[in-house]
Order: structure tokens, then C-alpha cells, then sequence
């Protein structure tokens, strides 16, 4: 199982790629800037340079072929982005990890999406497409510290199947993640929204991660 990462030169793209290539995953950084990515990767692999991360930089298009796609753009720019491939996009898992928030003094403020979530309207603008909403919750600088251990659920939305269980799949790849339903792509809107809690309780207390999520461990793993 290969994963492209679009618009994936960001924070929490960054980390996410990170972690699944240390977890032994073929990963690809997408951007519209092809030499960004390519850059970003350079960067992190000199991070980290006793780990062998099998990673490389690619524009948005080439990642788009992986076997699973994560949506890793800025959450305004989530739409537009997956529209340009959605043919690249087709019968393929897709999984949207934005949240669509501002920050606003000490405050991250929701921000209201026209089809209820972030999920929501990738999953519109690629109907093509098996959709998922999965890693809002994980903190952008704990999954890059590879010699940190994680510690968390992820609460993964999905209407198709097939979307759920390779979602699933693919968050039980990094050690320390568990997986669990959290209900249809319905639900994506609040998980998206409580994200914004979660990281103004972080501002506020001056955390580096989500404590909150180590308190999650209701019901059985998917």
C-alpha cells in the first residue's frame, strides 16, 4: 500500500507523511509546486537521517495515483484542489483530514462549511470517489516527532465500506494509532468543529498535543 499526501507540505501533512514512511509505507508529498515538495521531503529526510523513510516530492498530480489519497490542503483549498483530479480521484479512498477553522485572539473558531464539512464537500466535488474523514485530531507536531510515541484514537467518518476499512488499515499502520467508526460522513462536521476546541485548549495551556484524545477509548476498534 502506497499514500499520496495532496497539498501535503504543510505541518500536518509533513507529519503524517513522516509517520507512515517510518511505519515502513510508501509515501508521496504532493504540492502544486512539484520542486516544493521535493524540498520539503529533502528537509525532513536530513531530520531524520538514521531512519530510512521512503519518501519522495511530487506535484499534486503524480500522488494523486497512489493507492490511497489523504487531502491534506489547507481546508479552503480542499474543494478546488480535488475537483483538478478528480479523474486521477476515481473509485479511489480518499481520506480529508482538514479542519475548517480561523484563529481568533487565544481561539480557534469553527468556521461553517456549505455541505456541513470539509469531508463533506470533497466527498461532493469527487463523487467518483470513496470518501473518509480521519487524522483531524492529530497534532501536527507530535506526529512529526518520530522519537515521540503516539497515543491516540482516530475517529474515522465514512458512508462507503470499503473507505472505512481502508482507513482503518491505514491508521493501524502507525504504532500507538487506533481506529474507531465514529459514524457517517454526517458526523464529520462535528468532529471537524470539536477539533477547534481541542487545539484552543492547547493555545490556552500552551500543549504541544491533545491530551483529550488519550481519554477516547470507548467501544471496539474497527
Amino acid at each position: 500500500m502506497d499514500v499520496g499526501i495532496i497539498g501535503g507540505t504543510g505541518p500536518a501533512g509533513m507529519g503524517l507523511g513522516a509517520r507512515l514512511a517510518a511505519a515502513g509505507l510508501t509515501v508521496g508529498i504532493g504540492s502544486r509546486d512539484s520542486s516544493r515538495a521535493e524540498s520539503a521531503v529533502r528537509d525532513l529526510k536530513e531530520r531524520w537521517p538514521g531512519r530510512s523513510l521512503q519518501m519522495t516530492g511530487a506535484g499534486n498530480e503524480a500522488v494523486a495515483g497512489a493507492d490511497i489519497v489523504v487531502v491534506a490542503t489547507p481546508w479552503d483549498g480542499a474543494v478546488s484542489t480535488v475537483e483538478s483530479l478528480a479523474g486521477a480521484l476515481e473509485s479511489k479512498v480518499v481520506i480529508s483530514m482538514a479542519n475548517a477553522m480561523v484563529r481568533q485572539g487565544k481561539e480557534m473558531h469553527p468556521m461553517m462549511v456549505a455541505r456541513g464539512s470539509v469531508a463533506q464537500a470533497v466527498a461532493a466535488a469527487v463523487p467518483g470517489a470513496l470518501v473518509a474523514g480521519a487524522f483531524h485530531h492529530l497534532p501536527a507536531r507530535g506526529l512529526a516527532n518520530l522519537d515521540e510515541q503516539m497515543d491516540a484514537d482516530v475517529l474515522i467518518c465514512a458512508d462507503d465500506p470499503v473507505a472505512l476499512a481502508s482507513t482503518s488499515r491505514l491508521v493501524r499502520e502507525i504504532p500507538g494509532l487506533r481506529p474507531l467508526e465514529a459514524g457517517s460522513l454526517a458526523i464529520a462536521g462535528a468532529v471537524e468543529s470539536f477539533t477547534a476546541v481541542l487545539v484552543s485548549v492547547n493555545i490556552r495551556y500552551k500543549a504541544h498535543s491533545v491530551p483529550v484524545l488519550g481519554g477516547i477509548r470507548g467501544g471496539e476498534p474497527v
